[in-house]
């Protein structure tokens, strides 16, 4: 069967690992690079990063955080289940140069989404710092996998239950500054993305950005990714998803990602009028 779900862990509340068979994908797939995934027949596509592959299983794992009912209805899948669709790899691989001094940086799940990038920096003989937030203890996930391709990793947590407390950004500017690090690779939440890119303006710092937009069919057709940067506008599936971070415009991201916000919330109401009249 294709596309079946052989196993399934909850890495912290709402975000879950999914592994699924897919030979071919497994097979091409590199650092950086994402899959568009339906649940079920009714569902939308939804954008997911492949965070790993086994060659023995021909799958590849995927990180789910269930916010929206798309996310939802993935998560609730069991294994021996399979997707309707799944499409991929998709978008360009992450720039890995070798030999660097190299910071990764995220965010929420955005730490899956860090951990192949990071490995891929490992294996070109970078030395990589892994700088990663979570809400609380509770909420880091990946932990033991990252402290397998990274030479130092540290946490911050809002509440301070572990590692720094306060955000990622606040731990890399009370670490480092200009010269520390010559490149680095930042994905999470816009407004983490945003800062990093602020703070690091000037540190002669190649920090690229793997933008998070609204996307639909992962092809350049719909022309929903769409996300300027420096005096271009690019698509962010067959472009990116990496940018360079200090380019990119990320107040009009968030706009961009807020559009559909009515129609998310709408989405989620139970539809059911039994006894309304």
């Amino acid at each position: 069967m294709t596309n079946r779900i052989l196993a399934k862990r909850e890495l912290a509340p709402q975000i879950t690992l999914l592994e699924v068979e897919a030979p071919r994908i497994q097979k091409r797939w590199k650092a950086g690079q994402f899959i568009i995934i339906r649940p079920l027949a009714g569902s939308e596509r939804i954008p997911l990063t492949i965070v790993d592959s086994s060659a023995e299983r021909q799958s590849i794992t995927m990180v789910i955080q269930a916010i929206g009912k798309t996310t939802k209805e993935a998560v609730a899948m069991e294994p021996g289940q399979a997707l309707c669709d799944l499409v991929g790899p998709l978008g360009e691989p992450a720039t890995i140069n070798t030999g660097q001094e190299v910071v990764c940086m995220a965010g929420g799940v955005g730490v899956a989404e860090l951990l192949p990038v990071a490995k891929a920096f490992h294996e070109a003989g970078s030395r990589v710092t892994a700088l990663c937030g979570a809400r609380s203890d509770s909420y880091r996930i990946l932990d033991e996998e990252l402290m397998g391709v990274a030479d130092v990793l540290q946490w911050a947590t809002d509440d301070g239950t572990y590692g720094f407390a306060g955000n990622v950004v606040q731990l890399l500017l009370s670490i480092a500054g200009p010269g520390t690090f010559t490149e680095g690779h930042v994905i999470g939440p816009i407004p983490m993305m945003k800062a990093a890119a602020e703070a690091t303006r000037g540190w002669g710092l190649k920090l690229h950005a793997s933008v998070n937009p609204v996307m639909i069919d992962g092809t350049g057709m719909c022309g929903g990714c769409r996300v300027t940067v420096g005096e271009e506008v690019k698509f962010a599936c067959v472009d990116g998803p990496e940018f360079d971070a200090h380019l990119v415009d990320f107040d009009e991201l968030t706009r961009r990602n807020r559009a559909y916000r009515e129609m998310e919330q709408e989405a989620l109401k139970h539809d059911c009028h039994i006894g309304l009249g």
